[in-house]
Protein backbone atom coordinates (compact mmCIF):
# COMPACT_ATOMS: atom_id res chain seq x y z
CA UNK A 1 0.00 0.00 0.00
CA UNK A 2 2.77 2.62 0.05
CA UNK A 3 2.79 3.35 -3.44
CA UNK A 4 -1.05 4.20 -3.57
CA UNK A 5 -2.50 7.33 -4.52
CA UNK A 6 -5.70 8.62 -3.30
CA UNK A 7 -7.48 11.35 -5.34
CA UNK A 8 -11.06 13.17 -4.41
CA UNK A 9 -12.79 15.13 -7.15
CA UNK A 10 -15.19 17.51 -4.49
CA UNK A 11 -14.22 18.86 -1.07
CA UNK A 12 -17.84 19.28 0.15
CA UNK A 13 -19.63 17.38 3.17
CA UNK A 14 -18.55 13.78 1.85
CA UNK A 15 -14.85 14.11 0.14
CA UNK A 16 -13.42 16.46 2.95
CA UNK A 17 -14.31 14.48 5.85
CA UNK A 18 -13.44 11.08 4.41
CA UNK A 19 -10.67 11.91 3.01
CA UNK A 20 -9.46 12.79 6.03
CA UNK A 21 -10.18 9.53 7.84
CA UNK A 22 -8.85 7.41 5.38
CA UNK A 23 -5.69 9.94 5.48
CA UNK A 24 -5.80 9.44 9.23
CA UNK A 25 -5.78 5.36 9.31
CA UNK A 26 -4.33 4.76 6.27
CA UNK A 27 -0.60 6.94 6.70
CA UNK A 28 1.40 5.43 3.98
CA UNK A 29 -1.00 6.35 1.47
CA UNK A 30 -1.02 9.57 -0.04
CA UNK A 31 -4.17 11.35 -0.27
CA UNK A 32 -5.26 14.61 -2.27
CA UNK A 33 -8.55 16.77 -2.33
CA UNK A 34 -9.33 18.45 -5.17
CA UNK A 35 -12.06 21.21 -6.59
CA UNK A 36 -12.39 24.05 -8.89
CA UNK A 37 -13.48 26.29 -5.70
CA UNK A 38 -10.47 27.71 -5.02
CA UNK A 39 -11.83 29.36 -1.73
CA UNK A 40 -13.03 26.37 -0.88
CA UNK A 41 -9.53 24.70 -0.80
CA UNK A 42 -7.87 27.55 0.50
CA UNK A 43 -10.19 26.98 3.47
CA UNK A 44 -9.63 23.23 4.03
CA UNK A 45 -5.95 24.44 4.22
CA UNK A 46 -6.17 26.89 6.91
CA UNK A 47 -7.13 27.00 10.67
CA UNK A 48 -11.14 27.17 9.76
CA UNK A 49 -12.72 24.97 7.77
CA UNK A 50 -15.17 25.43 5.55
CA UNK A 51 -17.79 22.98 7.17
CA UNK A 52 -18.46 22.36 10.84
CA UNK A 53 -18.37 18.90 12.30
CA UNK A 54 -17.86 17.63 15.39
CA UNK A 55 -13.91 16.16 15.67
CA UNK A 56 -13.05 17.08 12.19
CA UNK A 57 -10.41 20.22 12.79
CA UNK A 58 -8.46 17.26 14.91
CA UNK A 59 -8.41 14.79 12.61
CA UNK A 60 -7.67 17.47 9.44
CA UNK A 61 -4.92 18.53 11.08
CA UNK A 62 -3.34 15.26 12.45
CA UNK A 63 -2.36 14.69 8.69
CA UNK A 64 -2.82 17.59 6.40
CA UNK A 65 0.46 17.96 5.01
CA UNK A 66 2.20 14.87 5.98
CA UNK A 67 0.04 12.59 3.75
CA UNK A 68 -3.43 14.47 2.76
CA UNK A 69 -3.18 17.64 0.86
CA UNK A 70 -6.13 19.79 -0.50
CA UNK A 71 -5.21 21.68 -3.89
CA UNK A 72 -6.93 23.42 -6.95
CA UNK A 73 -4.17 21.23 -9.28
CA UNK A 74 -7.15 18.71 -10.54
CA UNK A 75 -5.75 17.61 -13.66
CA UNK A 76 -1.85 16.66 -11.84
CA UNK A 77 -3.75 14.81 -9.10
CA UNK A 78 -5.48 12.83 -11.35
CA UNK A 79 -2.84 12.45 -13.47
CA UNK A 80 -0.75 10.44 -10.39
CA UNK A 81 -3.36 9.07 -8.85
CA UNK A 82 -4.46 4.67 -8.70
CA UNK A 83 -7.65 5.55 -7.43
CA UNK A 84 -10.25 8.98 -8.19
CA UNK A 85 -13.28 9.05 -5.98
CA UNK A 86 -15.93 11.11 -7.61
CA UNK A 87 -17.82 13.10 -4.66
CA UNK A 88 -19.61 16.31 -6.40
CA UNK A 89 -22.61 17.19 -5.91
CA UNK A 90 -25.94 15.77 -7.26
CA UNK A 91 -28.58 18.26 -7.17
CA UNK A 92 -32.19 17.54 -7.96
CA UNK A 93 -32.92 19.31 -12.07
CA UNK A 94 -34.65 22.56 -11.75
CA UNK A 95 -35.81 22.03 -15.30
CA UNK A 96 -35.96 19.71 -18.75
CA UNK A 97 -37.14 16.20 -18.17
CA UNK A 98 -37.48 14.69 -14.73
CA UNK A 99 -37.78 18.50 -13.42
CA UNK A 100 -38.27 18.82 -9.39
CA UNK A 101 -37.50 14.79 -9.25
CA UNK A 102 -34.48 13.67 -11.42
CA UNK A 103 -30.97 13.93 -10.08
CA UNK A 104 -28.52 15.64 -12.71
CA UNK A 105 -25.75 14.27 -12.77
CA UNK A 106 -23.79 16.22 -14.86
CA UNK A 107 -21.03 16.79 -12.15
CA UNK A 108 -20.42 13.68 -12.24
CA UNK A 109 -20.31 13.25 -16.30
CA UNK A 110 -17.66 15.96 -16.27
CA UNK A 111 -15.78 14.12 -13.72
CA UNK A 112 -15.69 11.00 -15.88
CA UNK A 113 -14.59 12.99 -18.43
CA UNK A 114 -11.98 15.20 -17.42
CA UNK A 115 -10.56 11.61 -15.82
CA UNK A 116 -10.23 10.20 -19.39
CA UNK A 117 -8.75 13.12 -20.60
CA UNK A 118 -5.67 13.27 -18.55
CA UNK A 119 -5.27 9.81 -17.61
CA UNK A 120 -2.06 8.14 -18.64
CA UNK A 121 -2.50 5.16 -16.79
CA UNK A 122 -5.04 2.32 -15.84
CA UNK A 123 -7.31 3.46 -12.61
CA UNK A 124 -10.38 2.95 -10.11
CA UNK A 125 -12.45 5.58 -10.26
CA UNK A 126 -14.81 5.41 -7.56
CA UNK A 127 -18.55 6.71 -7.09
CA UNK A 128 -19.16 8.53 -4.02
CA UNK A 129 -21.82 10.80 -4.76
CA UNK A 130 -25.23 9.82 -4.21
CA UNK A 131 -26.07 8.71 -7.73
CA UNK A 132 -29.28 7.32 -9.50
CA UNK A 133 -29.01 3.15 -10.15
CA UNK A 134 -26.99 2.54 -13.55
CA UNK A 135 -25.39 6.00 -12.98
CA UNK A 136 -21.84 4.07 -13.19
CA UNK A 137 -22.95 2.43 -16.22
CA UNK A 138 -22.55 6.05 -18.08
CA UNK A 139 -19.23 7.16 -16.01
CA UNK A 140 -18.02 3.93 -17.42
CA UNK A 141 -18.90 4.43 -21.18
CA UNK A 142 -17.19 8.13 -21.32
CA UNK A 143 -14.43 6.29 -19.57
CA UNK A 144 -14.23 3.36 -22.51
CA UNK A 145 -14.10 6.28 -24.61
CA UNK A 146 -10.35 7.35 -24.02
CA UNK A 147 -8.02 7.00 -27.10
CA UNK A 148 -5.23 5.77 -25.04
CA UNK A 149 -5.99 2.33 -24.85
CA UNK A 150 -6.40 2.75 -20.79
CA UNK A 151 -8.50 0.56 -18.85
CA UNK A 152 -10.68 1.94 -15.79
CA UNK A 153 -12.65 -0.03 -13.03
CA UNK A 154 -15.72 1.64 -11.95
CA UNK A 155 -17.51 1.59 -8.46
CA UNK A 156 -19.91 2.00 -6.40
CA UNK A 157 -18.92 3.38 -2.72
CA UNK A 158 -21.57 5.41 -1.39
CA UNK A 159 -21.62 7.68 1.90
CA UNK A 160 -23.63 6.82 4.89
CA UNK A 161 -23.11 9.70 7.04
CA UNK A 162 -25.16 11.85 9.25
CA UNK A 163 -24.46 15.22 9.54
CA UNK A 164 -22.90 16.07 13.24
CA UNK A 165 -21.76 12.66 13.69
CA UNK A 166 -20.05 12.43 10.87
CA UNK A 167 -16.53 11.26 11.81
CA UNK A 168 -17.70 8.71 14.67
CA UNK A 169 -19.49 7.08 11.18
CA UNK A 170 -16.38 7.10 8.85
CA UNK A 171 -14.05 6.31 12.34
CA UNK A 172 -16.92 3.06 13.60
CA UNK A 173 -18.83 2.72 10.76
CA UNK A 174 -22.12 0.44 10.79
CA UNK A 175 -21.22 -0.66 6.90
CA UNK A 176 -18.81 0.21 3.77
CA UNK A 177 -20.74 -0.74 0.70
CA UNK A 178 -18.88 -1.42 -2.34
CA UNK A 179 -20.16 -2.27 -5.28
CA UNK A 180 -18.19 -3.75 -8.82
CA UNK A 181 -18.64 -5.49 -12.07
CA UNK A 182 -18.98 -9.40 -11.32
CA UNK A 183 -15.81 -9.59 -13.58
CA UNK A 184 -12.61 -10.57 -12.77
CA UNK A 185 -11.07 -6.61 -13.26
CA UNK A 186 -14.05 -5.79 -11.39
CA UNK A 187 -13.43 -7.80 -8.37
CA UNK A 188 -10.02 -7.13 -8.38
CA UNK A 189 -10.67 -3.33 -7.80
CA UNK A 190 -13.11 -4.20 -5.28
CA UNK A 191 -10.72 -5.97 -3.06
CA UNK A 192 -8.07 -3.09 -3.85
CA UNK A 193 -10.50 -0.75 -1.70
CA UNK A 194 -11.21 -3.23 0.00
CA UNK A 195 -7.70 -3.13 1.67
CA UNK A 196 -8.03 0.35 1.88
CA UNK A 197 -10.73 0.05 4.15
CA UNK A 198 -9.37 -3.16 6.33
CA UNK A 199 -6.74 -0.41 7.73
CA UNK A 200 -9.49 0.24 10.14
CA UNK A 201 -12.74 -1.21 9.43
CA UNK A 202 -13.38 -4.85 10.65
CA UNK A 203 -13.61 -7.12 7.70
CA UNK A 204 -17.09 -8.15 8.63
CA UNK A 205 -18.69 -4.84 8.36
CA UNK A 206 -17.50 -4.14 4.53
CA UNK A 207 -20.13 -5.26 2.25
CA UNK A 208 -19.65 -6.49 -1.78
CA UNK A 209 -22.31 -6.35 -3.63
CA UNK A 210 -22.92 -5.90 -7.55
CA UNK A 211 -22.97 -2.12 -8.77
CA UNK A 212 -26.32 -1.81 -9.00
CA UNK A 213 -27.35 -3.22 -5.55
CA UNK A 214 -25.08 -0.58 -4.21
CA UNK A 215 -25.69 2.39 -6.01
CA UNK A 216 -29.67 1.88 -5.50
CA UNK A 217 -29.07 0.96 -1.16
CA UNK A 218 -28.18 4.34 -1.01
CA UNK A 219 -31.51 5.63 -1.96
CA UNK A 220 -33.11 3.49 -0.42
CA UNK A 221 -31.13 3.92 2.83
CA UNK A 222 -32.45 7.23 2.80
CA UNK A 223 -35.72 6.81 1.97
CA UNK A 224 -36.43 4.19 4.79
CA UNK A 225 -35.16 6.68 7.41
CA UNK A 226 -37.38 9.41 6.37
CA UNK A 227 -39.93 7.35 5.70
CA UNK A 228 -40.27 6.64 9.93
CA UNK A 229 -39.65 10.62 10.62
CA UNK A 230 -43.00 11.04 8.28
CA UNK A 231 -44.86 8.27 9.81
CA UNK A 232 -44.32 9.51 13.44
CA UNK A 233 -44.81 13.01 12.67
CA UNK A 234 -48.27 12.33 10.92
CA UNK A 235 -49.03 10.15 14.13
CA UNK A 236 -47.67 13.83 16.29
CA UNK A 237 -50.61 15.58 14.65
CA UNK A 238 -53.45 12.92 15.69
CA UNK A 239 -51.67 12.94 19.45
CA UNK A 240 -52.23 16.78 19.78
CA UNK A 241 -56.10 16.43 18.30
CA UNK A 242 -56.90 13.07 20.55
CA UNK A 243 -54.79 14.11 24.05
CA UNK A 244 -52.05 11.61 23.16
CA UNK A 245 -48.37 12.06 24.03
CA UNK A 246 -45.98 10.98 21.15
CA UNK A 247 -42.98 11.13 22.74
CA UNK A 248 -44.98 8.34 24.79
CA UNK A 249 -45.93 6.62 22.04
CA UNK A 250 -42.32 6.33 20.13
CA UNK A 251 -41.29 5.07 23.49
CA UNK A 252 -44.04 2.20 23.63
CA UNK A 253 -43.70 1.46 19.75
CA UNK A 254 -39.40 1.84 20.03
CA UNK A 255 -39.55 -0.84 22.64
CA UNK A 256 -40.85 -3.31 20.10
CA UNK A 257 -37.39 -5.03 18.57
CA UNK A 258 -38.54 -5.52 15.03
CA UNK A 259 -39.00 -1.36 15.20
CA UNK A 260 -36.80 -0.17 17.25
CA UNK A 261 -36.19 3.54 19.04
CA UNK A 262 -34.14 5.12 15.74
CA UNK A 263 -35.88 8.33 14.25
CA UNK A 264 -38.85 7.72 15.73
CA UNK A 265 -38.97 11.45 17.48
CA UNK A 266 -41.35 13.79 16.08
CA UNK A 267 -40.54 17.09 14.90
CA UNK A 268 -41.39 20.00 12.80
CA UNK A 269 -39.68 18.11 9.79
CA UNK A 270 -36.60 16.50 8.06
CA UNK A 271 -34.50 18.38 6.07
CA UNK A 272 -30.77 18.27 4.95
CA UNK A 273 -29.33 17.59 1.72
CA UNK A 274 -29.87 13.79 1.65
CA UNK A 275 -33.37 12.96 2.43
CA UNK A 276 -35.58 14.63 -0.18
CA UNK A 277 -33.79 14.66 -3.26
CA UNK A 278 -32.91 11.21 -3.20
CA UNK A 279 -36.26 10.49 -2.14
CA UNK A 280 -37.69 12.33 -5.03
CA UNK A 281 -34.68 10.63 -7.15
CA UNK A 282 -36.44 7.24 -6.00
CA UNK A 283 -39.91 8.11 -6.79
CA UNK A 284 -38.51 9.51 -10.57
CA UNK A 285 -36.65 6.36 -10.94
CA UNK A 286 -40.27 4.09 -10.27
CA UNK A 287 -42.03 6.40 -12.51
CA UNK A 288 -39.47 5.77 -15.05
CA UNK A 289 -40.05 2.16 -14.92
CA UNK A 290 -43.64 2.51 -14.90
CA UNK A 291 -43.70 1.68 -10.92
CA UNK A 292 -46.33 4.58 -10.56
CA UNK A 293 -47.65 2.87 -7.58
CA UNK A 294 -44.35 2.51 -5.90
CA UNK A 295 -43.60 6.30 -6.80
CA UNK A 296 -46.48 7.28 -4.81
CA UNK A 297 -46.09 5.39 -1.87
CA UNK A 298 -42.86 6.99 -1.57
CA UNK A 299 -43.85 10.73 -2.67
CA UNK A 300 -45.81 10.64 0.18
CA UNK A 301 -43.49 10.50 2.86
CA UNK A 302 -42.32 13.75 0.97
CA UNK A 303 -46.18 15.39 1.21
CA UNK A 304 -45.78 14.45 4.78
CA UNK A 305 -42.66 16.50 5.68
CA UNK A 306 -44.27 19.67 3.99
CA UNK A 307 -47.63 18.95 5.80
CA UNK A 308 -45.68 18.96 9.40
CA UNK A 309 -43.29 21.95 8.56
CA UNK A 310 -46.75 24.10 7.00
CA UNK A 311 -48.63 22.58 9.91
CA UNK A 312 -46.51 23.82 12.77
CA UNK A 313 -46.42 27.42 11.46
CA UNK A 314 -50.56 27.72 11.05
CA UNK A 315 -50.29 26.17 14.56
CA UNK A 316 -48.02 29.15 15.58
CA UNK A 317 -50.37 32.15 13.69
CA UNK A 318 -53.50 30.36 15.35
CA UNK A 319 -52.37 30.18 18.86
CA UNK A 320 -51.17 34.16 18.50
CA UNK A 321 -54.91 35.24 17.91
CA UNK A 322 -54.91 34.14 14.29
CA UNK A 323 -52.62 36.94 13.24
CA UNK A 324 -48.25 37.05 13.50
CA UNK A 325 -48.46 40.81 11.88
CA UNK A 326 -45.81 43.26 13.04
CA UNK A 327 -45.20 40.62 15.79
CA UNK A 328 -41.44 39.65 17.05
CA UNK A 329 -40.67 36.36 16.78
CA UNK A 330 -37.74 34.64 17.87
CA UNK A 331 -36.23 31.77 15.88
CA UNK A 332 -33.91 29.67 17.69
CA UNK A 333 -31.82 27.76 15.24
CA UNK A 334 -31.90 27.65 11.41
CA UNK A 335 -29.27 24.49 10.84
CA UNK A 336 -31.08 21.62 9.79
CA UNK A 337 -30.18 19.73 13.11
CA UNK A 338 -27.57 20.40 15.66
CA UNK A 339 -23.97 19.95 15.58
CA UNK A 340 -23.99 21.39 12.06
CA UNK A 341 -24.15 24.25 10.29
CA UNK A 342 -25.56 22.76 7.16
CA UNK A 343 -28.67 24.66 6.24
CA UNK A 344 -30.17 23.09 2.76
CA UNK A 345 -34.17 22.03 3.06
CA UNK A 346 -33.82 22.91 6.82
CA UNK A 347 -37.73 22.96 8.39
CA UNK A 348 -36.20 26.29 10.08
CA UNK A 349 -36.22 28.31 6.27
CA UNK A 350 -40.09 26.93 5.06
CA UNK A 351 -41.12 27.89 8.85
CA UNK A 352 -39.49 31.71 7.91
CA UNK A 353 -41.13 32.08 4.82
CA UNK A 354 -44.38 31.12 5.87
CA UNK A 355 -44.28 34.10 8.68
CA UNK A 356 -42.71 36.02 6.47
CA UNK A 357 -46.02 35.69 4.32
CA UNK A 358 -47.73 36.74 7.64
CA UNK A 359 -45.47 40.19 7.80
CA UNK A 360 -44.18 39.27 11.45
CA UNK A 361 -40.76 40.59 12.34
CA UNK A 362 -38.25 37.57 12.71
CA UNK A 363 -35.02 37.78 14.78
CA UNK A 364 -32.74 34.44 14.00
CA UNK A 365 -29.92 32.89 16.38
CA UNK A 366 -27.93 29.86 15.34
CA UNK A 367 -24.32 29.35 16.51
CA UNK A 368 -23.54 27.87 13.69
CA UNK A 369 -25.18 29.78 11.03
CA UNK A 370 -24.05 33.00 8.94
CA UNK A 371 -26.17 35.77 7.74
CA UNK A 372 -25.12 35.02 4.27
CA UNK A 373 -25.48 31.66 4.63
CA UNK A 374 -28.97 31.72 5.74
CA UNK A 375 -30.08 34.38 3.00
CA UNK A 376 -28.99 32.20 0.56
CA UNK A 377 -30.78 29.46 1.50
CA UNK A 378 -33.77 31.03 1.30
CA UNK A 379 -33.00 32.48 -2.40
CA UNK A 380 -31.79 28.43 -4.04
CA UNK A 381 -34.03 26.44 -2.08
CA UNK A 382 -37.69 28.95 -1.50
CA UNK A 383 -36.68 31.53 -3.93
CA UNK A 384 -36.53 34.22 -1.39
CA UNK A 385 -34.65 37.32 -2.09
CA UNK A 386 -35.29 40.96 -1.98
CA UNK A 387 -36.49 40.89 -5.58
CA UNK A 388 -39.38 38.56 -4.33
CA UNK A 389 -39.30 40.25 -0.74
CA UNK A 390 -38.36 43.42 -1.26
CA UNK A 391 -38.66 44.11 2.62
CA UNK A 392 -36.44 41.27 3.41
CA UNK A 393 -33.61 42.93 5.21
CA UNK A 394 -35.85 44.52 7.38
CA UNK A 395 -38.09 41.26 8.60
CA UNK A 396 -35.35 39.44 9.27
CA UNK A 397 -32.68 40.31 11.51
CA UNK A 398 -29.82 37.80 12.82
CA UNK A 399 -28.89 37.61 16.67
CA UNK A 400 -25.91 37.19 18.01
CA UNK A 401 -27.24 35.44 20.77
CA UNK A 402 -30.42 33.69 21.90
CA UNK A 403 -31.13 36.09 24.87
CA UNK A 404 -31.11 38.72 21.97
CA UNK A 405 -33.25 37.16 19.61
CA UNK A 406 -36.20 36.50 22.39
CA UNK A 407 -35.65 40.13 24.35
CA UNK A 408 -39.03 41.68 23.37
CA UNK A 409 -40.53 38.84 21.56
CA UNK A 410 -44.09 37.81 21.42
CA UNK A 411 -43.14 34.01 20.67
CA UNK A 412 -40.52 31.84 20.19
CA UNK A 413 -39.94 29.22 17.78
CA UNK A 414 -37.62 26.50 18.17
CA UNK A 415 -36.34 24.97 15.53
CA UNK A 416 -33.15 23.02 16.15
CA UNK A 417 -32.28 20.99 18.74
CA UNK A 418 -28.99 22.69 19.77
CA UNK A 419 -28.65 21.69 23.49
CA UNK A 420 -27.42 25.23 24.65
CA UNK A 421 -31.65 25.83 23.97
CA UNK A 422 -32.32 23.20 27.10
CA UNK A 423 -30.42 24.85 29.35
CA UNK A 424 -31.42 28.77 28.54
CA UNK A 425 -32.53 31.09 31.78
CA UNK A 426 -36.07 30.94 30.41
CA UNK A 427 -37.14 32.91 33.61
CA UNK A 428 -35.13 36.15 32.55
CA UNK A 429 -36.29 35.41 29.08
CA UNK A 430 -40.07 35.55 30.39
CA UNK A 431 -39.20 38.61 31.71
CA UNK A 432 -38.67 40.78 28.84
CA UNK A 433 -41.01 39.36 26.49
CA UNK A 434 -44.22 40.63 25.30
CA UNK A 435 -47.36 39.35 27.39
CA UNK A 436 -48.65 36.40 26.77
CA UNK A 437 -45.16 35.29 25.99
CA UNK A 438 -45.56 31.44 23.77
CA UNK A 439 -42.99 29.17 22.96
CA UNK A 440 -43.28 26.68 19.83
CA UNK A 441 -41.13 23.71 20.65
CA UNK A 442 -40.83 22.18 16.88
CA UNK A 443 -37.80 19.56 18.52
CA UNK A 444 -39.63 19.01 22.08
CA UNK A 445 -36.28 19.86 23.68
CA UNK A 446 -37.64 22.17 26.50
CA UNK A 447 -39.37 21.43 30.19
CA UNK A 448 -43.07 22.15 29.16
CA UNK A 449 -44.20 21.90 32.55
CA UNK A 450 -41.70 23.96 33.99
CA UNK A 451 -41.65 26.96 31.60
CA UNK A 452 -45.78 26.91 31.99
CA UNK A 453 -45.20 27.33 36.21
CA UNK A 454 -42.53 30.59 34.76
CA UNK A 455 -45.89 31.92 32.57
CA UNK A 456 -45.02 31.23 29.17
CA UNK A 457 -47.92 29.48 26.78
CA UNK A 458 -45.87 26.21 26.11
CA UNK A 459 -47.29 24.39 22.27
CA UNK A 460 -44.96 21.52 21.45
CA UNK A 461 -45.16 18.94 18.46
CA UNK A 462 -47.32 15.68 19.31
CA UNK A 463 -48.43 17.09 22.81
CA UNK A 464 -51.81 17.69 24.11
CA UNK A 465 -52.11 21.44 23.28
CA UNK A 466 -53.24 23.60 26.15
CA UNK A 467 -57.09 24.73 25.05
CA UNK A 468 -58.06 28.06 24.99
Amino acid sequence: MTSLKICCMGAGYVGGPTMAVIASNCPDIRVTVVDLNAAQIAAWNSSSLPIYEPGLQAVVESCRGKNLFFSTDIEKEIEEADIVFISVNTPTKTQGIGAGRAANIKNCELCARTIAKVSTSNKIVVEKSTVPVRTADAVRRVLACNDKGLTFQVLSNPEFLAEGTAIDDLQRPSRVLIGGEETPGGQEAIQKLVSVYANWVPAAQIITTNLWSSELSKLVANAFLAQRVSSINSISALCESTGADVSEISRAIGSDPRIGPKFLQSSVGFGGSCFQKDILNLVYLCESYGLNECAEYWHQVIKMNEYQKSRFTKKMVERMFNTATGKKIAVLGFAFKKDTGDTRETASAFVCRDLLAERAKIHVYDPQVKREQMMLEFDYTLNVNTTTEPDLEKLITTSPSAYDACDGAHAIAILTEWDEFKTLDYQRIYEKMSKPAFIFDGRNIVDQAALRKIGFEVYAIGKPWPSV
